[in-house]
């Protein structure tokens, strides 16, 4: 278990250095744009997007927090499509860790926005009931944690373990050995459709979660 950890640790250092390394590349000054440079630049774009969607401008001050959120998920989800190397989002401990950060995240700015008035998020429309609601509230709230770090763990760890099954199965049955390249094929571009879902996922529900807390109605 001890060794397994480690592991995850590792590959979860490397999911970081991955798309530092490359940034690091793409920021390097050329007399004209390249393709790589433009690929990053999209990318970009497509989370200021994001968050101009859900929060507005003054949601742009996020984009480095969001940005950086989906490159790890989405270079450590890759990582588990390396043969004999496992996600580090594969370990129940580094989507938790994540999870908890953008839980403690959110709701730091939504008091530092709204300052002790954020807890009226929490009360519901009917002031009547406002404490029932602030309880079920509460609880929802630290369930988001949980449940954001289960989907994402879940879905890397089953598809992994999904992955190795079928490939042992064409290995073995001599039908399937003649169609294993167009099978494998496949079953790779469903595992990649399934990386960047799961990064996409992890992205949007952070944005939504950090909307709530700052882009709330005013009671």
């Amino acid at each position: 278990m001890e060794g397994t950890s480690i592991k995850h640790v590792v590959l979860g250092i490397v999911a970081m250095a991955i798309p530092l390394t490359l940034i690091i590349i793409a920021g390097k000054p050329s007399t004209r744009p390249t393709k790589f440079q433009a690929l990053w630049e999209g990318y970009l774009r497509f989370v200021r997007s994001m968050l101009i969607d859900n929060i507005g401008k003054e949601g742009l001050k996020y984009t480095p927090l969001i940005s950086a959120i989906g490159l790890f998920v989405f270079f450590s989800n890759l990582l588990g499509m390396v043969p004999g190397l496992e996600a580090p989002t594969g370990n129940m401990n580094t989507t938790l860790a994540m999870a908890i950060i953008v839980f403690l995240y959110y709701n730091f700015e939504g008091f530092r926005k709204n300052g002790i008035g954020y807890l009226k998020h929490f009360m519901g429309p009917v002031p009547a009931i406002a404490p029932f609601f602030f309880v079920i509230e509460v609880v929802s709230h630290f369930a988001r944690p949980i449940t954001l770090a289960l989907r994402l763990f879940a879905n890397m760890k089953g598809g992994a373990i999904l992955l190795v099954s079928l490939v042992g199965v064409v290995i073995q049955n001599p039908f399937t050995m003649a169609l294993s390249p167009l099978f494998l094929l496949f079953v790779i571009a469903i595992k990649f459709l399934a990386v960047v879902i799961q990064t996409y996922i992890f992205m949007i529900l952070s944005v939504v979660y950090l909307a709530g807390a700052v882009a709330h109605e005013e009671h």
